[in-house]
């Protein structure tokens, strides 16, 4: 299991031009806020953005919750300093955008380095199809990585696609993503949903992703937590039948068998491994939950 494993049910953007959310960021109950100088903020409020977000950087007043800062785009006059003012305080994470290869991430990671961030994680937004093409590629490129984030909505755009509630679209690109972050023990988180009001198809989305085998999905509204963090935490339900694997194979092996049948489903070793990390899941957000 990496380094890096953590309750993500719920990575919630917050801009970094609007102090009045980074200060309420801290009451929420998110897994991961993710205090955004990207895209969403207006040039004019760049500057800004980047000293409100080294301001509450310091102040390190957001408990458990893991803290991610999302920097601007290499190629734009805002990058290179994101990273100069954050590298050396305390975020859980830096996350890039608009990585596309093996060499975005490791020049991305060799500018943090230099910046004083030598032993801060990373994470990339996978937003374009050239980095779905690439998405093995880039999970392989660096230890550091701790979790890959999918910019569906950029996707759907270059892809010239439509969004539906079936997210016909992107069910592959979702689907090539997933497979490069577990074939190299990473998270991997869906993007976000931007109808705000349709609150059916944001729950629905969830339910999707869980079952596809995201950790948890993407927000741009406070509003939109309950349903993720419902939909992402594992059942009591889950939770007995994991014990219920656990203890039942461990009896079948020490008689010498090596499967036995648990609520009728046939069980083996690799069903203990996927149980024991539900279970470590279930308990760091009980942790969190009870902060």
């Amino acid at each position: 299991m990496s380094n890096y494993f953590r309750p993500r049910r719920s990575m919630l953007y917050v801009p970094g031009c609007n102090r009045r959310y980074l200060e309420k960021a801290k009451t929420l109950r998110v897994d991961s806020v993710i205090l955004d100088l990207g895209d969403p903020i207006l040039i004019d409020a760049k500057d800004e953005s980047r000293n409100n977000v080294v301001d509450f950087l310091e102040q390190n007043a957001y408990g458990k919750r893991e803290v991610v800062v999302r920097v601007n785009d290499f190629d734009s006059p805002w990058g290179t300093n994101d990273i100069k003012a954050v590298a050396k305080l305390n975020a859980d994470a830096i996350l890039f955008p608009n990585i596309e290869s093996r060499d975005d991430v490791l020049i991305a990671i060799d500018t943090l380095d230099k910046a004083g961030g030598k032993d801060t994680p990373v994470m990339v937004m996978i937003e374009s199809p050239k980095a779905v093409l690439h998405a093995e590629e880039i999970a392989s490129a660096s230890e550091r990585i701790a979790c890959m984030i999918l910019a569906t909505s950029d996707l759907i755009s270059q892809l010239h696609a439509r969004t539906t509630q079936s997210r016909i679209a992107v069910l592959h690109s979702l689907s090539v993503v997933i497979l490069a972050a577990r074939a190299y023990g990473l998270g991997v988180v869906d993007g976000i949903h931007s109808n705000l009001k349709d609150t059916d198809a944001f729950e629905y989305a969830c339910r999707i992703g869980r079952d596809m085998g995201f950790d948890g999905k993407s927000l741009v509204h406070p509003d939109q937590l309950p349903y993720a963090n419902d939909a992402y935490t594992p059942k009591f339900s889950e939770v007995r039948n994991a014990r219920e694997i656990i203890t039942a194979l461990a009896k079948a092996n020490a008689s010498g068998r090596g499967t036995v049948v648990v609520n009728d489903r046939l069980v083996e070793h690799h069903h203990v491994n996927a149980a024991k990390r539900l279970l470590d899941l279930f308990e760091m957000i009980e942790e969190l939950d009870h902060d």
